[in-house]
């Protein structure tokens, strides 16, 4: 492995060693509640952990490019598993909290996937496209029209936040592999007025965005957990209360496990350590980019970018939403929050920057991992 690859290493077993840590004092309280132990969600996790490190041992030794041949599949395997979720019987795929997620009660969830279908396959279709990618018709449309139908399937869950990523995501590549700024614009300015009719009937979307422009104005039921969270995150004040100290996971914040781990990290931890679980996924950031920076083809560049973005920009918008700087969505926190579709995902993601990011697999390419063909080398 190359320095950042061994570097991105040792950062994922660090956070994923924090994560349990924060992630057992945070759910200990709902845990006893609800299942009668507090280590339901740790055992839960650790399972998580153990299936996420065989996803990462395999994508670190599977050569990444081969991932270009498997775009398509992997795009509609996403499509039919997020349409499952809203068809099949509630046995199947319940509905928890409100929203359609999951499928085999709370095994899998498809959206998670989703963000793996995304980057490889814009990755895939810019590079196929090459120059025609600077045109309208036949180089952005396919592009809004496949990620539009994941975007929609997304809302009817309804996940606006995972609809929003998956947007963000497309339009980083698309900008990263040369698309025409102009486009985005036009297109922008003619899917506003729709975007912003079609909103409305998500009630809870415009409520959170009311509470957070206009905080006193807002009902206490939509405003609460912005409320507990920074009561949290301010009590905790440079150095945290310690670990396992904390008060407002008992029953307070709602999902400290989940959705506002972090403002349990502010509250045990205190400043210094939200401070730096930013800086260990500023690092993140740093090492996915070289790694990206240095890869042997186009689409493993982009590929790099698009997993790297994806699992600081989740980060960063967790944590700004716990101390109050952004509005609230339902944003998990990269190796910390409780999620094993989440937490397998992200060190599969994690495996594909590591094989990226290998001497050998830049030098030898897709034979890299051949043993064979690196004893003949």
């Amino acid at each position: 492995m190359g320095s950042e690859a061994r570097g991105l290493v040792l950062l994922c077993a660090v956070l994923t060693a924090f994560g349990l840590a924060v992630l057992y004092s945070a759910s200990a309280f709902v845990a006893i509640n609800e299942h009668g132990s507090s280590s339901y969600f740790l055992l839960r996790q650790v399972g998580g952990v153990a299936a996420g490190i065989i996803a990462f041992a395999v994508a670190a030794k599977f050569d990444a490019q081969k991932l270009s041949d498997w775009a398509w599949p992997i795009m509609w395997l996403t499509i039919a598993a997020m349409t499952a979720v809203l068809v099949l019987p509630g046995r199947i795929a319940p509905t928890i909290h409100g929203s359609r997620r999951f499928l085999f009660a709370s095994s899998f969830q498809p959206s998670e996937f989703g963000k793996l279908a995304v980057v490889v396959w814009v990755s895939m279709l810019i590079v196929k496209k090459g120059t025609t990618l600077r045109r309208l018709t036949k180089g952005l449309v396919p592009f809004l029209v496949v990620i539009g139908v994941l975007d929609v399937l997304a809302a009817l869950e309804p996940d606006l936040s995972v609809a929003m990523l998956y947007t963000l995501l497309m339009a980083l590549l698309l900008f990263v592999g040369g698309a025409r700024m102009g486009h985005f614009i036009a297109l922008g300015a003619m899917c506003l007025p729709i975007t912003l009719t079609r909103i409305e009937k998500w009630r809870y979307a415009v409520s959170r965005l009311s509470a957070f422009f206009h905080p006193g104005s807002a009902p206490e039921t939509v405003n609460f957990q912005l409320q507990q969270s920074l009561i949290a995150v301010g009590s905790g004040g440079w150095f945290g209360r310690g670990f396992g100290e904390g008060m407002q996971q008992a029953f307070f914040v709602p999902f400290p496990y989940s959705d506002f781990v972090g403002s349990n990290v502010g509250e045990e931890w205190g400043f210094v350590g939200l401070a730096a679980l930013t800086i260990a996924f500023a690092l993140y950031a740093l090492l996915g980019f070289r790694i990206a920076r240095q890869a042997r083809t186009p689409f493993l560049q982009l590929v790099a970018v698009g997993l790297t973005f994806t699992t600081v920009l989740t980060a960063f918008l967790h944590i700004g939403v716990v101390i109050g700087l952004l509005p609230t969505t339902g944003l998990t926190l990269p190796f910390v929050s409780y999620g094993r579709s989440n937490l397998v995902l992200t060190m599969l993601f994690t495996g594909i920057l590591v094989n990226i990011g290998s001497a050998k697999e830049r030098v030898i390419g897709s034979a890299a991992t051949d043993p064979l063909a690196v004893a003949a080398a």
